[in-house]
């Protein structure tokens, strides 16, 4: 299929190769990435994750300095247990009150108020463990259209 305007043509090249690199390969896990793609996939634990940890770091939920001291022990902890989980920080998880917050997916769980104290309890008991800490759990939606709100 070829358009006639060049710019529909750069448009309908671009989709098809960003397609072609989110698709991947087909023979295996192996991803069709370019080289800076590629080690920037690896470097975030990608292919092994088996969660991936939000950290909502205010400012209208918390203090950006409480944010950011949780975030510098997750990042640490995570590095020091080598557990299989990708981490990422967010501005704003629209919650706005109650932070810094904690999702963790594929489980679905939000915790609030988080400290240090309280990740480190959440690391070993839920993401080593296996089992989040139900006092804890503000929410819970495995994105599977069953969440649910603790009282």
């Amino acid at each position: 299929m070829v358009e006639r305007e060049s710019g529909a043509i750069v448009y309908w090249a671009a989709w098809r190769s960003t397609s072609r690199l989110l698709a991947g390969a087909r023979d295996g896990c192996e991803l069709a990435v370019n080289v800076p793609v590629k080690a920037g996939l690896k470097k975030a634990g990608v292919l092994q994750a088996r969660r991936h940890l939000f950290l909502c770091l205010g400012p209208d939920c918390c203090a950006p300095a409480a944010g950011e001291a949780v975030w510098d022990i997750i990042k640490r902890r995570v590095r020091e247990t080598g557990i299989p989980v990708m981490r990422t920080k967010a501005a704003c998880l629209r919650v706005c009150s109650g932070g810094p917050w904690l999702v963790v997916y594929p489980d679905g769980i939000w915790y609030g108020e988080l400290t240090v104290e309280r990740f480190e309890r959440i690391l070993q008991e839920h993401l080593i463990g296996g089992q989040p800490i139900a006092e804890w759990v503000a929410a819970r939606n495995a994105l599977d259209g069953c969440g649910t709100i603790t009282e």
